[in-house]
């Protein structure tokens, strides 16, 4: 039915330079009209439609049983995602559940460990979580780059 359709995150920078393009040219549009626009230009009744497909398609990208490489706690791992879903409430967020190789140890004391080998984070659109450590890196990095599925 619908090929080629963009990421949420391409179909809102588009919003984005068609409003910019009509603002050159004299035509004021809200950001709202801009968004409805695009969802139009893609076959969607509206902007709420094309959220919800385009969030689903997000969560596809990264399918159970895929392997995925990044860092959490600043940690670099490789790990098999286990699961993938939209996150309620935020458009463009995925939820990721992974089963990482190799655990890794989430306190930094040299007094005690805590090896974690499943994690669940929350990534944006850009790939990194929202919530940060106290030095102000992201809990969960998926690199954009993925290891291929294991045969």
């Amino acid at each position: 039915m619908r090929q080629d359709l963009p990421t949420l995150a391409q179909a809102k920078a588009t919003a984005r330079e068609w409003r910019q393009e009509r603002a050159q040219q004299g035509e004021a549009h809200s950001h709202s009209a801009a968004l409805e626009h695009i969802a139009q230009q893609l076959g969607f009744r509206d902007w709420n439609a094309c959220v919800a497909t385009l969030t689903q398609a997000d969560a596809r990208q990264f399918a159970p049983g895929e392997r995925v490489s990044g860092r959490y706690l600043s940690q670099p791992f490789t790990a098999r995602i286990l699961r993938a879903t939209p996150a309620p409430g935020h458009p463009g967020w995925l939820r990721l559940e992974l089963h990482l190789d190799v655990a890794v140890d989430v306190v930094t004391s040299t007094r005690f460990s805590n090896l974690r080998r499943r994690v669940t984070g929350v990534i944006g659109p850009q790939g990194f979580s929202q919530e940060k450590t106290s030095d102000g890196q992201p809990h969960l990095v998926i690199d954009a780059k993925r290891p291929q599925p294991d045969p």
